[in-house]
């Protein structure tokens, strides 16, 4: 009888125990979208103490988790950092769109978890080349579990040319309000579009455009009775420029200068308490390893961890 008292004993202190070693379990976003900003320069954004190009972002950290040491730390080009954010590996890959990532995407590993069809992931970009995430060349896993894309002009993928952030924004609205994905990744040409024209005013006015994109979609999840208090909205960049005195400065990007290799992550959601600032330093990688983890699917590959930090 004593032993079997102590067995039970034993197991509710591990059970205990357990419940302590893990706070994250009872999360409740069953919805995650990503929105990546392309090529901003760190100074021009959360580097500015005034945040004068961010004013809506600047107003939403009240209520989510701003991250002020996040990097790239792969390739500070478009596809790359894109590929990075959605497959946890940091991999040099063509800038085109012409060769596929090496790895599943987080499209691909959630859609078979969970046997979802298509259209419950998205992936939906201003630029066309950006058309290429969708698939992969593991054997495994090519041609398989992909998500549903609307990438460049007409939203028909490679080879069509970059369509303007305002037709991105409004397909996106369509989509979320038709098919409500649980996985959703967004694209914004600005303002790295305009900085490669060597267009500062438009460079600026790009940040300021894509920064009220990002408020009315927040606004959007807050008012749509299935996103409302179950969505994760987390808002980066794919790589910064290049800082005043590298190469053609805000004009291009591609080195690990401070300038291209900072980025930022604001991150809102049900499951983060609002009004905080992390200053531990995390990479785009780890975006794929803490989305497998709130959406709970496994991500082997990553070279990731989880931003623990979001849930404390």
């Amino acid at each position: 009888m004593y032993i079997k008292y102590l067995n039970i004993l034993i197991l509710f202190l591990v059970l205990i125990g357990c419940r302590k070693d893990n706070p994250y379990k009872n999360l409740t976003t069953e919805y995650v979208i990503i929105v990546v900003i392309d090529g901003p320069r760190y100074s021009e954004t959360w580097g500015d103490p005034n945040h004068t190009n961010i004013p809506y972002q600047s107003a939403l950290t009240s209520q989510g988790v701003l991250f002020t040491n996040f990097l790239n730390t792969g390739v500070t080009s478009t596809t790359p950092g894109h590929t990075s954010i959605l497959t946890g590996v940091n991999q040099t890959i063509d800038n085109n769109g012409l060769e596929l990532p090496a790895n599943p995407s987080l499209f691909q590993l959630w859609r078979k978890e969970n046997s979802t069809a298509a259209n419950k992931a998205w992936l939906i970009c201003s630029k066309d080349k950006l058309a290429v995430l969708a698939n992969c060349e593991d054997t495994d896993w090519n041609n398989q579990y992909m998500p549903s894309t609307n990438c460049g002009i007409g939203g028909l993928g490679l080879g069509t040319g970059y369509r303007d952030d305002s037709t991105t924004f409004a397909a996106t609205l369509t989509i979320l309000s038709e098919d409500h994905p649980n996985l959703t990744l967004i694209n914004f040409r600005e303002p790295d579009y305009s900085g490669h024209q060597a267009n500062w005013n438009a460079y600026i006015l790009g940040i300021n455009q894509t920064d009220t994109y990002v408020a009315q979609l927040w606004e959007f999840i807050q008012n749509d009775p299935i996103y409302k208090n179950k969505t994760t909205l987390l808002i980066t960049n794919d790589h910064g420029r290049h800082s005043p005195g590298v190469a053609d400065e805000f004009v291009g990007h591609g080195d690990n200068c401070e300038g291209c290799q900072k980025v930022s992550l604001l991150a809102l959601g049900p499951d983060f308490k609002g009004g905080r600032t992390v200053t531990k330093s995390y990479e785009q990688v780890d975006i794929a390893s803490t989305v497998a983890y709130m959406l709970k699917f496994k991500l082997p590959k990553s070279e990731g961890e989880i931003m623990r930090e979001l849930f404390e």
